[in-house]
């Protein structure tokens, strides 16, 4: 093979891509059209096409006449965004590549008398910088640009901009999860799909009832998203993650056992990154669930059982390695848990509150005759720091679940206007 030049490079279109991404798409594609047949019941399979503007567009293999339940739609949604986030990315990587070289080089293939050139974290770490800044201001467009960024970063540039902006890093959202967001189940079906009866109007106002009898007995939180269901909006809501850990400690332990079953490793890459680099600092992501999501079961905690019932969660933070007094990796980890769900109605379940209680299935039948709506819930727990030793790992007790970011421990904070908030707006197309 004839050797590739720094003319060849020069010359050729880097916007056009090509191999890793396509290889990807493929890849993405394949697993795509597969479906879910593990899932009872089985996802069906998904095609992936270009989209206009630049957007990707997912489309049931087979259509139904009543179309795609939630479970479905949020795995059509998930191919999409995912696959243009990794179509932008892979752009932004070429652009930071014709400039570093230009930077080196010049416009002219033959001069390589221009500044040095090393690595595109010279190019990558003061975009990756401006964009921290921004904090909680960032919007959408620039989270998700900025966790392309972090991502891309060599493990030392991350340390880096860690240490110097962790609390910005932490306000544009950069430990929100990125593993996929799916409903456990299809839902109650189609939004007010069916005419309402005098029953269903019976099992409205008795629901009503019940809301207000939940936040009698102390039960805030099942109170509010039966409030919320029936508000019909199906605007997300947000989940106070520490209050859930305080509420119910076998939760705590399972937060703590998903970082307890991955820190040995996260502590072992540190370390073999930390020698790696000469003993400067490094950082890099990590994130962790278990096989199974959690439970809260009625005998646990009835208002969480109600309120949430089956829950996804997971465990997202940052791990780094700093040297000692004397020089040796110092590991630490700062991570919060997340916590996600789907408000809906299993066919099966009825609710009894007190002297109140609405028969199996009819809960779920507000939500097809419109008298209700299903909504999404997700929610943060604050960031908490752990060390995980050095030579050996730290057997010290995991954090406690602390106060909410606005120092309280209501739950009754402002709804979240999105579920997956580093989602970036206007460039992908589900149909």
């Amino acid at each position: 093979m004839a050797q590739f030049t720094y003319s060849d490079l020069m010359a050729t279109d880097l916007g056009k891509l090509g191999t890793a991404v396509s290889d990807w798409k493929a890849m993405a594609t394949d697993s795509a059209r597969r479906g879910d047949p593990g899932h009872n019941p089985p996802g069906p399979g998904l095609i992936i096409s270009d989209g206009p503007g630049g957007t990707v567009r997912v489309v049931e293999a087979m259509c139904t006449p009543e179309g795609p339940d939630q479970r479905t739609k949020d795995r059509m949604q998930w191919y999409a965004d995912t696959i243009a986030g990794i179509v932008q990315h892979a752009a932004e990587v070429d652009a930071a590549a014709v400039r570093a070289l230009r930077k080196s080089h010049g416009n002219d293939p033959y001069n390589a008398g221009h500044a040095s050139y090393t690595s595109l974290d010279q190019e990558q770490l003061p975009r990756a910088k401006e964009l921290a800044g921004l904090g909680e201001k960032a919007n959408e467009k620039q989270r998700a640009e900025l966790r392309r960024l972090w991502e891309s970063l060599s493990p030392e540039a991350r340390a880096q901009l860690w240490l110097g902006r962790k609390e910005d890093l932490m306000a544009a959202g950069i430990l929100s999860p990125t593993m996929p967001q799916i409903a456990a189940d299809g839902g109650a079906g189609r939004h007010d799909s069916q005419s309402a009866g005098f029953d269903e109007w019976v099992s409205r106002q008795k629901m009503q009832l019940l809301t207000e009898g939940a936040d009698w007995k102390g039960m805030t939180d099942a109170s509010r998203h039966m409030d919320h269901y029936l508000g019909n909006s199906g605007r997300p809501m947000q989940l106070p993650v520490d209050k859930m850990m305080a509420d119910v400690p076998a939760f705590k332990s399972y937060v703590d056992d998903t970082v307890r079953l991955n820190q040995e490793e996260w502590r072992r890459k540190a370390v073999e990154e930390f020698k790696k680099n000469g003993g400067k600092p490094v950082a890099f992501p990590v994130e962790a669930k278990q096989p199974e999501g959690y439970y809260f079961a009625q005998k646990d905690n009835e208002n969480w059982f109600y309120a949430v019932g089956g829950a996804n969660s997971n465990v997202t933070g940052v791990v780094t390695a700093v040297p000692d007094a004397d020089g040796n990796p110092k590991v630490s980890l700062d991570y919060q848990a997340n916590v996600w769900d789907r408000y809906n109605w299993d066919e099966g379940k009825g609710v009894n509150v007190g002297p109140l209680d609405i028969p199996d299935g009819q809960m779920a039948k507000l939500h097809r005759v419109g008298l209700a709506q299903e909504f999404d819930m997700a929610g943060t727990s604050d960031v908490r720091h752990y060390d995980l030793g050095s030579a050996n790992p730290d057997g010290n007790p995991l954090p406690g679940p602390g106060e909410g970011r606005d120092g309280r421990t209501d739950a009754g904070r402002d709804q979240q206007q999105d579920r997956t908030t580093h989602r970036p707006p206007g460039r992908t197309s589900v149909r």
